[in-house]
Formats: structure tokens, C-alpha cells, sequence
């Protein structure tokens, strides 16, 4: 078992790039990287509890898709060659005129990882619109590198709670892994709006959205007056 250096002895080795700091910023500078680092340490323990989940149920029902080939597949073939699917069902269902913005600004940030993601593990980005409808907005938009099916049929969203009374959509982060011939659950985004605390959207942890990572770092935070848009 490794022992890690305490976070404040390893913060005590910070310094500031510019001159000038105040020995105020250089105290609450220092205690706020001994928390980084500790978040730091929390997140690689709860990946590492992640990777440890035992065999989650096996896939059952033959849940069927349409890819940019027109092709109809079914769950185990959308892995390819890989022993693990990514999977992200997003808000363009075909009552939508256009896609969730949340959702778009999500895809935008995969979508410059998702060659590097390809290499690993299968990559697939689910929508009940036809899948031309979905690829023509992904031209629009620039994305090369995202792989997009049609789910046949809503079997899949309405399993998974994603498709609501009134026609509208939930998205959903699922990752599914190969077992022989057969797929299992590996993990899904269980993270509803009951759980998020107050004053803050659901959200996972940790938080995969670029966007917010980003914004994180800023003095402003992630604000609560604007939302993502489709076009600026």
C-alpha cells in the first residue's frame, strides 16, 4: 500500500507564477490546493470503486438501432472491436425542431476527444430522430468524429425513463461492457434531480462537462442568468 504525503505538506510547495501576492492570497491559496489535491485523491478512489463494480445484470432485450449506413444492428454489434460502449442518449427526439442545447454543448467537447475515446473503448451517441436528421445537424455543427444511431422504436428510451407523458426526452450517460456474446451494464448515470443539492442541477460526479470544468475555474463560476445556444 502506497503512503501518500499529506495535502498541506505537498501544498506548502505551491508558488504563484507572478510576483506581487499578498500573504493573505498566499494562505488561502495554499489551504484551497490542499483541498485540489485531495479532491484530487477522492476522484481517483472513486474511480478505482468504479472499475471494482461486479458484473452489472445482463442485457436482456433486444434492443435495436439504425447506424449512418442505414443498417439495422443490435446492442452487441455497436461495440465493434472494443470490449466496452460508451453510450449517450441526447435530447433530439423527432418532436424537437432542434436539439437540446445542454446536450449540443456536451457532444461539441466529445466530439474533439472522440478519436482519442475511439482507440479504447466503442463510442456511440443514441437519438430517436432519423439518423440523417442527426448526422445533418452534426455537419452543421462540425463534428467529424462522433458516431450517431437511430434507437428503433422507443423501447430503449422508455426502459430507461428517458421519454416523458408530454413527448419530451431525459438525456442518458450509459456504459455498457462485452461479456462473450453477451452485453452487461457496466455503470449508467444514476444521478436524478432529487439528488441534486440546493441550488444546482444534477449533475455527476465528477462532472463530465467540459463546459463546467471550464467555467469552474473562474471567479464567476457557472452563473445563473444564460444557458448554452445553438448558434452565436
Amino acid at each position: 500500500m502506497v503512503t501518500l504525503v499529506p495535502a498541506a505538506q505537498l501544498a506548502a510547495q505551491g508558488r504563484t507564477p507572478f510576483p506581487g501576492e499578498s500573504a493573505a492570497y498566499r494562505e488561502a491559496r495554499r489551504a484551497l490546493l490542499a483541498e485540489e489535491i485531495e479532491f484530487r485523491r477522492h476522484m481517483t478512489r472513486v474511480t478505482e470503486q468504479r472499475r471494482a463494480l461486479p458484473d452489472g445484470p445482463v442485457i436482456e432485450k433486444d434492443y435495436r438501432f439504425r447506424d449512418a449506413d442505414g443498417a439495422e444492428v443490435g446492442l452487441l454489434e455497436l461495440f465493434g472491436d472494443k470490449a466496452a460502449l460508451v453510450s449517450y442518449f441526447w435530447m433530439y427526439g423527432p418532436q424537437r425542431e432542434r436539439p437540446c442545447p445542454m446536450c449540443t454543448n456536451w457532444l461539441g467537447a466529445v466530439a474533439g476527444n472522440a478519436a482519442d475515446i475511439a482507440q479504447r473503448v466503442a463510442l456511440k451517441i443514441f437519438g430517436r430522430s432519423p439518423v440523417e436528421r442527426q448526422l445533418a445537424f452534426a455537419e452543421e455543427r462540425g463534428w467529424r468524429g462522433l458516431e450517431f444511431v437511430q434507437t428503433v422504436g422507443d423501447d430503449y428510451a422508455r426502459d430507461l425513463g428517458l421519454l416523458n407523458e408530454d413527448g419530451s426526452e431525459n438525456p442518458a450517460l450509459v456504459v455498457f461492457k462485452r461479456d462473450g456474446d453477451q452485453v452487461r451494464l457496466f455503470w449508467a448515470s444514476e444521478m436524478t434531480l432529487a439528488m441534486a443539492d440546493p441550488g444546482q442541477d444534477p449533475r455527476d460526479a465528477p462532472d463530465v462537462a467540459a463546459l463546467w470544468s471550464i467555467l469552474d475555474l473562474t471567479p464567476g463560476g457557472r452563473g445563473t442568468d444564460w444557458y448554452p445556444k445553438l448558434s452565436y
